[in-house]
Formats: C-alpha cells, sequence, structure tokens
C-alpha cells in the first residue's frame, strides 16, 4: 500500500513539473506583461532627460526659441512654426505617456509592496518620495510650456478625455506635493540604487535637487504672487545645491543607444541642421566671453554665428563646440549655477538667501565659467570688466542678471527660452523681413487633442486668453 502511496506521489511531482515548464515556455521574454518598478523608474529618467537635452526638430525646438542657435537649410523652427512637424504633439506624448506614465505604473508596484524591515519600509519611502519629484518636475515643466494642462483626471484610463486645470492651481498644489516629497524622504536609507541613472539611490542628492527644484519653481511665479516666491525660495535655498557635484545630470555612455541624444542628432544623423546664432555669438564677443572657445569653433579666426531665422550655409560660419559632438556629453535639467542665478535674483528682489545680489551674480558667473572649463584667474578677468561687474554693468538688476544668466544657460533651451520670457531679457531679435513674428510665449495645444478632447480643449484655451504661441502664461506678466 505504500509503494502506490509513493508512486502516486512521484507522479503528481512529475507532472506539476511538466506543467511548471510548460507554463514557463508559454512566458514571451521579449514582451513581458509586467515589468519591474525600477526598470519603469529607469526608463522614465532617461526619456525625461533625453526629452529635455535632445535637439531634434520634431520635439525640441527650445535652444531655437532662445536663439542660442539657428538653422541652416530648413529655418521653419527657427521661424516659431510649431505646426509643420507637429512639435506640441510629439513633446507632450513624451511628458506624459513615456515619463509621467511610467513614473505612475512604478509608483504603484511600489506601493503595492510590503516591506518587511524598516530599511525596506525607509526605501519603499524614499523611491516614492523621488518618483514624486519627477512628477513634480514633469509636470512644472509642461505647465511651463503649455498652461493649462490634464492634471487631476491625467493619466486616467477611464477619463480618456480628461479636464484642462487651471495652471496656477496646479502650480501651487505641484508645490505643495514637492514639499511632501521632500519631508518624505529619509538621508539615512536607499532608494533605487543602480537603477537610478542619475544620483545612484543618493537620498540626500535627491533632498538637494528637490530644494533646488523650489528655487526654480518659485522664481518663475515671483512677478504674479510674490509672497509665495518668496516664502518658496527662502525655504529652499539652504538646503539646495552646495556645488556644482549636486547638479542634476546623467552621464551618457559612448555606445548607441546609450549615447547623448544630442550625438544622435548631430553626429549619427549624417546632418548639418544646427550652427550657433548670431544673437548668442555677437552678445558673447561683445565682452570677450572666455566661454567662446567651448561653445563654439572659430571661422577664419573669429567667432562668427550665423544668421538667426533665415537659411545659412553651414560652412559659412562658426560650429558648435568640441563637446556637444561627444556621444558621452552629459545631459543636464538642473544646474548649480543656475540655482546661483536665481538666488542672486533673489536677493536682488530682498529676500533672505544667504547672500546680496552682487555676491551671488559672482558665484554665478564663476560656476559657469568652471563648468565650461574656464579658469579661474579668466573668469576673475571678465568679472572685472565694467559692462560684466555687477556695480557698473548696463541696466537695472533684471537686466544685468538675465544677461549672464542667459549666456550661462547654452545648451539649456528651455531654461533660457523661460529667462526671456519671464523677464523680458536679454534682449533677442526679431526676424529678418518681419515686422510682427515675437518670440512665442507657449506652445500651442497638440492637433491631436483638440481632435479627441476637443471640448476640454477649446475650455482650457479660452481660460488662458486663446490657444495662441503668442499668448502670455500666467506667470508671464512682464
Amino acid at each position: 500500500m505504500k509503494r502506490i502511496i509513493l508512486a502516486a506521489g512521484l507522479l503528481l511531482v512529475a507532472g506539476g513539473c511538466s506543467n511548471k515548464k510548460l507554463a514557463e515556455l508559454q512566458i514571451d521574454t521579449k514582451n513581458p506583461t509586467s515589468v519591474p518598478s525600477a526598470t519603469l523608474f529607469s526608463n522614465a529618467q532617461r526619456n525625461l532627460w533625453d526629452a529635455m537635452n535632445e535637439t531634434n526638430v520634431n520635439r525640441n525646438v527650445f535652444r531655437l526659441f532662445a536663439q542660442q542657435w539657428t538653422e541652416t537649410t530648413y529655418p521653419d523652427e527657427s521661424q516659431y512654426n510649431l505646426i509643420t512637424r507637429a512639435i506640441p504633439d510629439n513633446f507632450w506624448s513624451i511628458m506624459y505617456r513615456d515619463v509621467l506614465r511610467d513614473l505612475k505604473e512604478a509608483s504603484m508596484l511600489i506601493s503595492a509592496e510590503k516591506p518587511l524591515t524598516d530599511a525596506d519600509n525607509i526605501s519603499q519611502k524614499n523611491r516614492l518620495a523621488v518618483i514624486e519629484l519627477l512628477n513634480v518636475y514633469s509636470y512644472s515643466v509642461l505647465v511651463t510650456v503649455f498652461g493649462n494642462i490634464p492634471y487631476t483626471e491625467a493619466l486616467d484610463i477611464n477619463r480618456p478625455t480628461p479636464k484642462y486645470d487651471d495652471a496656477k492651481t496646479v502650480y501651487a498644489d505641484l508645490l505643495k506635493r514637492l514639499d511632501a516629497a521632500l519631508a518624505s524622504l529619509n538621508s539615512s536609507g536607499g532608494s533605487f540604487g543602480s537603477a537610478d541613472l542619475v544620483y545612484g539611490g543618493n537620498a540626500a542628492k535627491w533632498m538637494k535637487f528637490g530644494n533646488a527644484l523650489k528655487i526654480r519653481m518659485g522664481i518663475l511665479i515671483a512677478d504674479v504672487d510674490p509672497a509665495m516666491a518668496k516664502a518658496t525660495v527662502e525655504s529652499a535655498y539652504s538646503k539646495a545645491f552646495a556645488s556644482a557635484a549636486d547638479r542634476a545630470a546623467l552621464q551618457y555612455m559612448d555606445a548607441f543607444p546609450n549615447t547623448n541624444p544630442l550625438w544622435l542628432d548631430l553626429v549619427q544623423s549624417g546632418r548639418h541642421d544646427y550652427i550657433p546664432a548670431n544673437t548668442i555669438v555677437d552678445m558673447m564677443n561683445t565682452l570677450e566671453d572666455p566661454r567662446r572657445p567651448a561653445y563654439f569653433t572659430m571661422k577664419d579666426g573669429k567667432y562668427v554665428g550665423g544668421i538667426y531665422g533665415t537659411t545659412n550655409s553651414w560652412s559659412s560660419f562658426s560650429q558648435l563646440g568640441d563637446r556637444f559632438f561627444t556621444p558621452t556629453f552629459e545631459g543636464l535639467i538642473l544646474g548649480y549655477d543656475e540655482q546661483l542665478f536665481y538666488l542672486a535674483e533673489a536677493a536682488a528682489r530682498g529676500w533672505n538667501v544667504g547672500g546680496t545680489a552682487a555676491e551671488l551674480y559672482n558665484k554665478a558667473v564663476m560656476a559657469s565659467m568652471s563648468y565650461w572649463g574656464v579658469s579661474d584667474a579668466e573668469a576673475q578677468t571678465y568679472l572685472a570688466r565694467p559692462d560684466v561687474a555687477y556695480a557698473t554693468a548696463a541696466g537695472d538688476w533684471k537686466q544685468k542678471i538675465a544677461r549672464q544668466e542667459y549666456l550661462a544657460l547654452y545648451n539649456r533651451g528651455l531654461e533660457a527660452w523661460t529667462l526671456y520670457r519671464r523677464l523680458d531679457a536679454p534682449t533677442l531679435r526679431p526676424l529678418p523681413g518681419s515686422t510682427t513674428a515675437t518670440v512665442p510665449k507657449r506652445f500651442t495645444y497638440p492637433a491631436q487633442e483638440q481632435t479627441l478632447n476637443g471640448a476640454n480643449v477649446q475650455t482650457a484655451s479660452t481660460a488662458i486668453g486663446g490657444d495662441s504661441q503668442d499668448t502670455k502664461l500666467f506667470w508671464d506678466v512682464n
């Protein structure tokens, strides 16, 4: 009897193993039905950094709108054409589908975990907080680019036609979410580890990033809500980036597909579509700026920018500096020098941010020079020029700071474009032959949204004053 039972048991085990193997064979390992949260987070990070750093004219035209670069054969985007290539549609899709959606999925998976130890609990909270920091960053970009956007009903599969929320209300909520995320971060614990492509899972670095983001977000609303802006910046300045080592940079690799997206656009494409614009080149020539060798090459012994907004012969002008053609060139979304310029502006407004406007202005210029490989001696000589020194440079504090911040934000198209929209400085060029075309104030809403979510788009358009690229957003009151 015992032998019969044993034999039956062996058959069950054998049958179970066979069924298990059959089930395993039915799994498509190349198209999994579920993805680990860490993979989703890494993918969202990579998509976000790529979106903010690339120069593909189908998606990212911010360097062109800031007149840092101009085009050669096809100048449509330098002439502020957003429609032909469906640029708003493509940028919108990347931010919602490839960044925010992946972050939401990662958050859902992490929230479902059951921590077994205190360390696991801290790690879970830290991972959720880091995701929230990138959520806030991404939504703040969408508000800065479009205005009113889907927010409270966004990313909900049950709401295929989400309403558009008031941008100012969204922004205030983002600041609350940012504070909550920072409060839940614990620098003594881990987070994503090597899956974090920017800070390697270092929660303390993410805390600095969150506070640097608070400074940027506070400054954006300085003219429309001074009290909130002041409180936001003053609460963050002492806990933000302490040096360039804290900057939010993704280090790309030297082999495709992990190269800097600029390399794909400038080298692998085999195209010669971009050259430095005369707007920034002429400004830097006037100041004899020592960053020029890093920013541009020489043409016949001089730095010569292409004429902004027209066709240009690629070989007749200066080219982009060598590092822009390097596959490992880092991608940056928030820098130390950028933060210092914001603090200089805050000090000029009379806020308490640990230094005077002149002190922070000087530190910001020095930080930018260092980042681009300029020696301290050259930087000090530059700062001593009467047309650069804070005490003697032309214009009021907005013009002084904006001029140098604009130059420091080379290769940071969105931030440079936003600076111009926010302060109306420095002066950018009119389009040749046009008396009406002005630098766009925003992206228009995607054509696909107008087709599939037309009623909500129309409501949003009416609320902001019209779906035009010349419509000022709520924070743009100058």
